[in-house]
C-alpha cells in the first residue's frame, strides 16, 4: 500500500510541477505575455511550486522509510514555509481579483492605474506578506513546552497536531492562532466576493454578448481555483473536528495542490 501510495503521488506531483512550471516559462519567455494579468499568473504558479515542495517531498519519502522521523528544527521550518507560501496563494488570489476588476470595471483606465510600479509592488507583496505575518504564530507554538509524545498524526508538521503534543494547555497561543486564521480567511474571501460581485454587475451590464463571454473567460479559471482554495481550506481547518475526519484532510490538502494549477491553465 506505501508504494501503491508513493507512486500515485509521485505521478500527482510530477504532474503538478510540470504544469505550473510550463505557465511560468511560457510568461518568461512569450513577450506577449509581459501584461500584469499573466505576470501575476505566472507568480502564482512559482508560488504553488513552492507550496507544495515544502510537504510532498518529505512525504514521499516518508513513503519508502521505516522512520518517518523529523527533527524539531525541520517540523517548525516546514511549518512556517508552508502557511507563509499558503498565505501568500490566498493574497495573490486578491491581487488577482483586483486586476480582474480593473481590467472589466475599468477598462479605459486600466493601463493608468495597473502601471510597471504598481503590479511590481503587488508581486512583492503577495510573496513577502505570508513570511512577515506567519513569523508570530511559528514563534508562538515553538515556543510551547513539548515533553509528551512525539507522533504527529500527520503527513506534515501542521500546527494543530503540534500544539496538542504540548505538555500545556496554551489559550492565548490557540485564541492568537485562530483568530490570525479568522481574519486572513474571512479578509480575503470578501474582499475576493467583493471584487467579483462588481465584475459580474459590470458584465450584465455589457450590450455585447461577444465581450460578456470575454469577460467571464478571463475570471472563470481564477474563481475556478478560489473555490478550491477556500473550499479546501474551510473542510481542513473549520468543518472537520474527529480523528476519523481528520484523515481526510491530507487528501483533501494534495489534491486541492495538484488540481489548483490545472484550473490555473
Amino acid at each position: 500500500m506505501q508504494l501503491l501510495h508513493f507512486g500515485l503521488f509521485s505521478v500527482a506531483y510530477t504532474l503538478t510541477l510540470m504544469g505550473n512550471t510550463a505557465i511560468v516559462c511560457a510568461v518568461r519567455w512569450d513577450q506577449r505575455l509581459h501584461t500584469p494579468m499573466y505576470i501575476l499568473l505566472g507568480n502564482f504558479s512559482l508560488l504553488e511550486i513552492c507550496y507544495v515542495t515544502t510537504t510532498v517531498p518529505n512525504m514521499l519519502a516518508n513513503f519508502l522509510s521505516t522512520s518517518k522521523s523529523i527533527s524539531f528544527v525541520s517540523c517548525f521550518a516546514q511549518f512556517y514555509f508552508f502557511f507563509s507560501l499558503g498565505c501568500d496563494e490566498g493574497f495573490y488570489l486578491c491581487i488577482m481579483a483586483f486586476d480582474r476588476y480593473l481590467a472589466v470595471c475599468r477598462p479605459l483606465h486600466y493601463p493608468r492605474i495597473m502601471t510597471k510600479q504598481l503590479y511590481t509592488g503587488l508581486v512583492i507583496f503577495g510573496w513577502s506578506c505570508g513570511f512577515v505575518l506567519f513569523l508570530t504564530p511559528v514563534v508562538l507554538i515553538s515556543q510551547l513546552p513539548f515533553c509528551g509524545p512525539n507522533i504527529i498524526d500527520h503527513f506534515m508538521c501542521d500546527p494543530v497536531p503540534l500544539m496538542t503534543l504540548s505538555c500545556s494547555e496554551d489559550t492565548t497561543t490557540q485564541f492568537i492562532y485562530s483568530t490570525f486564521n479568522a481574519i486572513f480567511m474571512i479578509g480575503t474571501f470578501l474582499f475576493i466576493l467583493c471584487s467579483y460581485a462588481l465584475v459580474i454587475l459590470a458584465v450584465l451590464k455589457m450590450s455585447s454578448a461577444a465581450s460578456k463571454r470575454k469577460a467571464f473567460s478571463t475570471c472563470t479559471s481564477h474563481l475556478a481555483v478560489v473555490i478550491l482554495f477556500f473550499g479546501s481550506v474551510t473542510v481542513m481547518y473549520v468543518s472537520l473536528e474527529s480523528s476519523e475526519d481528520a484523515k481526510i484532510h491530507y487528501l483533501i490538502l494534495f489534491c486541492d495542490n495538484t488540481f489548483m494549477q490545472s484550473s490555473d491553465i
